[in-house]
């Protein structure tokens, strides 16, 4: 094989000679490594990380990979979650679109839950000066950048998890059970049809799922690479959803499934 069957003269029955090949490359790297991000698979293998995407959602139907957020793990291996601050830089321009076009469902006057998400806590950095605005929230970051700075601010307490940065299980529930808000602008560590949404801790979980049952409208805030990944436990049903706000790169057929389970997806 030579380097021509790469140009823009190849056939496209040439292109999906390579797609197998490339595929084993993509399994003997995970294998070999335990995970790999997907941002990575497209560097070495020199191909869009659309492509990547589809081969790695190939592979984890085979079974032969498991997906989570960002990339895939090998059969076997526990993904590891990164830390808040790790993934408050990933995908920074897209969080920062995201936010603004989520910004316009709220109304001055609403109470908001604000999730311990880093697209979120980019949501709490343009609401400075909404004096009128009631801001819950359980993030320690998000807490910080609106305390006296305009919201009425109300802090949901309970056990500090120091990965997400946010305060969660049992002891959250009290106030949670006690109050109701407008909206709930929540964030996910990963999404699917199958699963809803998933993260990695079961206390972190349950008190996602707690948050939005007391909003009258839950907003999920999720870039388009968490679509279709999964993890450890429960974080909320697709029917919790109201509105998913996320990035252009989210699959037109997914948006279709998304909309026909009753959620509206809003491209930003």
């Amino acid at each position: 094989m030579t380097w021509s069957v790469l140009s823009g003269s190849a056939t496209g029955a040439a292109l999906r000679d390579l797609a197998p090949q490339r595929r084993q490359r993509i399994r003997s790297i995970v294998e070999s490594r335990g995970a790999a991000r997907l941002d990575e698979l497209s560097t070495i293998l020199g191909v869009s990380q659309a492509t990547v995407r589809r081969d790695l959602d190939e592979l984890a139907a085979d079974g032969a990979v498991r997906r989570v957020h960002g990339g895939a793990v090998a059969i076997g291996e526990r993904p590891s979650e990164p830390h808040f601050d790790v993934k408050a830089v990933e995908a920074a321009a897209e969080k920062e679109r995201i936010a603004a076009r989520a910004l316009e469902l709220l109304a001055p006057d609403d109470t908001v839950y604000l999730d311990s998400g880093t697209t979120v806590l980019a949501v709490a950095r343009m609401l400075r000066g909404w004096d009128r605005l009631t801001a819950v929230t359980n993030s320690l970051p998000a807490a910080t950048e609106l305390a006296g700075r305009g919201p009425r601010l109300i802090v949901v307490g309970g056990e500090f998890r120091e990965r997400s940065q946010a305060f969660v299980g049992p002891l959250t529930h009290p106030l949670l059970e006690s109050i109701h808000v407008d909206r709930a602008f929540m964030g996910t560590y990963a999404l699917s049809l199958e699963e809803g949404m998933t993260t990695t801790d079961p206390a972190e979980g349950s008190t996602k799922e707690l948050a939005m049952s007391r909003a009258r409208e839950v907003i999920l805030l999720a870039d388009s690479r968490k679509f279709g990944t999964s993890s450890l436990v429960g974080a909320g049903r697709l029917d919790a959803i109201d509105i998913l706000v996320t990035d252009d790169g989210m699959d037109a057929g997914a948006v279709r499934d998304l909309e026909q389970r009753g959620i509206r997806v809003i491209k930003a």
